[in-house]
């Protein structure tokens, strides 16, 4: 797929789950997610686009942060922004900004940040963690622990590890497991709909099982 069609798909994705009548519903979620998985970037061709994955991944984030309930007395709900971060190295490029841009939720503002340490990702709602910070991810967890932020990433085994989504590529698609005991201990609610369309949840809070 060229990039050029790959990211108009991208953003008619992101339109029909705007302009859904009930973004919530079960239906409106499934043909969403749906989409994403068809549309199958094989990110592990070297003639393809990075920039396409990482469309694709910006996209899913950006809908993970509509199906997760954050504590009323979390630093990220009482923040005057909604923000999505990336910390270490920064693999969308200009695409996460791309497809927030405008966007409200919670009655704020969407924005996306780039932070360099756990403890400045503690008002944020998500936060992606770049496989750069693969070697110190246990570090980066225990720094967030309570702190109610849904932690995401494409490093391998990372649910295992303590973290809450992660992105895995099956039959060359882009897909998602879920941590869900580390997202309850931080405090945070996936909503039942969600899980359905991972395609692993993992409910034990022990890292590596």
């Amino acid at each position: 797929m060229k990039r050029s069609t790959t990211i108009a798909f991208v953003r008619h994705v992101h339109y029909v789950w705007r302009h859904s009548h009930d973004w919530r519903a079960p239906q409106s979620l499934a043909v969403v997610f749906a989409m994403l998985v068809l549309l199958g970037i094989p990110a592990l061709r070297a003639q393809q686009p990075r920039a396409s994955e990482y469309q694709v991944k910006a996209t899913y984030i950006y809908n993970f942060a509509r199906f997760v309930a954050w504590p009323a007395t979390s630093a990220a709900a009482k923040s005057d922004e909604f923000a999505l971060c990336v910390l270490g190295r920064d693999p969308f490029g200009s695409a996460l900004d791309s497809v927030v841009a405008g966007e409200i939720m919670d009655g704020k503002a969407v924005s996306v940040k780039r932070v360099s340490k756990p403890r400045d990702a503690i008002s944020c709602r998500v936060l992606f963690i770049s496989s750069s910070e693969d070697s110190r991810l246990k570090e980066i967890l225990a720094a967030l622990d309570k702190a109610c932020v849904l932690t995401v990433s494409d490093m391998p085994q990372f649910s295992q590890r303590g973290g809450m989504i992660q992105f895995v590529q099956e039959s060359n698609k882009i897909r998602f497991e879920v941590n869900l005991a580390s997202a309850e201990n931080a405090g945070l609610s996936l909503s039942s709909e969600l899980l359905k369309v991972a395609i692993t949840v993992r409910r034990n809070s022990q890292p590596g099982d």
